[in-house]
């Protein structure tokens, strides 16, 4: 019997490709597949979960108006009157529901998209809350788990951490921080199905990938690289395809602190 050969390889992903990867990765998810077609699946606002509305909707999405808050000069938030409103699918059809009509639907077959700020190395998130009421994930996060609801967290491993998220909610906060670069926030800790760059190539090409650096200048800035090692055959096919994917996607959206995002 043959051994099946098998290779490596090392890709570089700017932050737009990194993003579109992730969104694809999430949208291939069976449970988001199955909430996408028969139940509800709610799509937060997101500068990640912008992509992953285009991928679900077929159709572009303006990244300026799916965006909540961001990291720019400081800690700051979009307007609400720039903000456009969550993707809410129900059976397979975008409707107008608002987070309360949302709220009392939530079942355990439906799926909640939420981005996070933070993942550290027990797959724990961390999601900024500005909100003293705290935003989306306190109306919606914590009931979803309450009812067994799905929660998916698109996220890329460069927003990796080296500390317990746990630990670090119990340090920030609106009211306890002395001093905050741009707004004050809380952190919460959030649970569910998170997916990284890493975990987007294992469900699209069966490959595994391992974050190997960050960061970058130029185009590269905020992008990862990821190393792939598997079969031959799949590892080509995944860095030919990640490779074009470096190429042709744009990059992401800029943010002005006053104006919001900014193309």
């Amino acid at each position: 019997m043959s051994r099946t050969e098998s290779t490596t390889a090392v890709v570089v992903l700017p932050s737009g490709a990194a993003k579109r990867l992730i969104a694809r990765g999430t949208a291939a998810l069976p449970q988001v597949q199955r909430a996408a077609g028969h139940g509800l699946l709610v799509v937060n606002l997101g500068t990640t979960n912008a992509y992953l509305a285009e991928e679900i909707l077929g159709q572009p999405v303006d990244p300026q108006k799916f965006c909540a808050g961001y990291v720019g000069s400081g800690l700051e938030a979009v307007p609400a009157e720039r903000r456009g409103a969550p993707l809410v699918l129900l059976d397979g059809r975008p409707t107008q529901l608002g987070m309360d009509d949302v709220l009392a639907r939530m079942g355990r077959d439906d799926v909640l998209v939420k981005g996070a700020n933070a993942i550290d190395p027990a797959g724990v998130c961390g999601v900024f809350m500005a909100s003293e009421t705290g935003g989306t994930v306190g109306k919606l996060c914590a009931a979803a788990l309450a009812r067994g609801v799905e929660i998916v967290i698109p996220i890329s491993v460069a927003k990796s951490v080296h500390t317990s998220v746990a630990w670090l909610s119990t340090q920030m906060g609106t009211r306890r921080l002395a001093h905050a670069s741009g707004l004050s926030v809380g952190l919460y800790p959030l649970v569910g199905t998170a997916v990284t760059e890493v975990v987007a190539v294992e469900l699209l090409y069966g490959v595994c990938a391992y974050h190997v650096a960050g960061g970058g200048v130029g185009p590269g800035r905020g992008g990862v690289v990821l190393l792939l090692e598997g079969e031959k055959i799949s590892v080509d096919r995944a860095f030919q395809d990640l490779q074009r994917l470096a190429e042709s996607e744009p990059p992401e959206p800029g943010f002005d602190a006053d104006v919001g995002p900014t193309g």
